[in-house]
């Protein structure tokens, strides 16, 4: 095996050196005890501003905010990402992959560190039409992801169409770039109509998107020429993946943002897996794109009905192959283990009192200081192997499976 490249090592010893720093510092609660009163004061100075917008309640505006905010939400990304992949954009759908990763990792980090709360409600009326704004309502406010989200993958969306069609007219960048204002604002003003966010949640929201947006234009063909031509991708990528685990800082209190990361986390490194052991095959710049004759309408939705159902199946495999695997392999290493939700049978095996005071909590000490604590939650090794396997599948199974039928 090739040796490993003096950025890679340091990079990721950059990473282990700020686990431990940040860690033995409590840099997290630092920053916390700097930050949270300050956004928590204008949480709570915003809710007149929402209680005057919610004054214009209908039932059109509660759906149409609430289609929007799907609409842009991870499990819309998650179900558009795998078409933009069958569709022949490859370089568009893992850099949207990639970018959604990073918005998600960073847009939930600023989250569980600051751990602001949302705008009370009541008196603010908070409106959860599904499941997904259910849980998102579970998670800390500031700040917003759906706005964070919308900027980077709209801006960078309008980027690679102004660049794939080669235009020079200013009157198309222009109006793309109104569609994309419009639609971010939308999504903010919509958050607030909902009553999941206050303002300083949108505006924390925005800035970050377009700072993040601006650092991605900058480096995504360096990341994106690494993953295809680079060496020792995989073995680097999974690495990083494991310490991003670690690395993620504790919210005072538990919340779903950090399975989120993880499921992402596992997306990126199947994504990354499967691209770059088969990007001459089925990923490389010439392959058939949607509306060609090369890939008809009819072709593309032929894809779709048979890369869905595989997709799905891969899933349920993962997740069933990981729940059989890890409890077992920790039993070999004698490592304790517990399920908060996915093995059943391992909630007894520490106090149900203090399940919520460990679940998403003390990673670092669980790793270097392996006495302080009960039980690993084996439910992240589970989410995370079952997300890489359903991206692996999107890159490498399904494109096979294409070959193979003629689409």
């Amino acid at each position: 095996m090739e040796s490993i490249a003096l950025w890679q090592a340091g990079a990721l010893c950059g990473i282990v050196c700020w686990i431990l720093v940040s860690s033995y510092c409590n840099v997290t609660g630092a920053l916390r005890s700097l930050l949270q009163p300050w956004v928590a004061h204008h949480v709570v100075v915003g809710i007149p501003l929402i209680l005057q917008i919610q004054r214009f309640q209908h039932r059109v505006l509660d759906a149409l905010f609430s289609g929007l905010s799907c609409v842009v939400s991870v499990p819309f990304y998650t179900a558009f990402l795998p078409l933009l992949f069958w569709s022949g954009h490859g370089k568009l759908a893992r850099q949207m992959t990639l970018l959604m990763a990073f918005c998600d990792y960073m847009g939930n980090c600023v989250k569980d560190v600051v751990s602001a709360p949302r705008p009370t409600c009541p008196p603010v009326r908070r409106v959860t039409a599904t499941k997904d704004e259910e849980d998102n309502a579970m998670e800390y406010g500031f700040s917003s992801s759906h706005t964070l989200n919308t900027v980077c993958l709209s801006g960078y969306l309008l980027h690679y169409v102004l660049s794939y069609i080669q235009s020079r007219d200013a009157l198309i960048a222009y109006a793309g770039f109104a569609v994309v204002c419009l639609l971010v604002g939308l999504i903010g003003l919509g958050r607030i109509y909902l009553g999941m966010h206050s303002l300083i949640d949108i505006i924390g929201g925005l800035i970050m998107g377009l700072v993040i947006l601006a650092f991605w234009l900058t480096v995504h063909n360096y990341v994106d020429n690494f993953i295809v031509s680079g060496q020792n991708v995989t073995y680097f990528w999974t690495t990083l993946s494991f310490l991003l685990l670690f690395a993620y800082p504790t919210p005072e209190f538990p919340t779903p943002s950090f399975e989120y990361h993880t499921a992402f986390n596992g997306v990126a490194l199947g994504i990354v897996a499967g691209v770059q052991q088969t990007y001459g095959q089925f990923h490389h710049e010439a392959v058939p794109r949607i509306f060609t004759p090369q890939l008809p309408l009819l072709a593309f939705l032929g894809r779709m009905l048979v890369g869905i159902p595989t997709i799905l199946l891969v899933k349920v495999c993962s997740k069933t192959l990981a729940k059989w695997t890890l409890p077992m392999v920790s039993n070999t290493l004698s490592i304790p283990i517990r399920s908060t939700s996915y093995i059943p049978a391992l909630n007894g095996s520490v106090a149900l009192k203090k399940s919520d005071e460990i679940k998403q909590s003390g990673y670092l000490q669980k790793l270097f200081f392996y006495g302080h604590q009960q039980s690993f939650d084996v439910d992240t090794g589970i989410r995370f192997l079952q997300y890489a396997g359903l991206a692996w599948s999107v890159v490498d199974l399904v494109p096979s499976l294409f070959s193979l039928l003629g689409l």
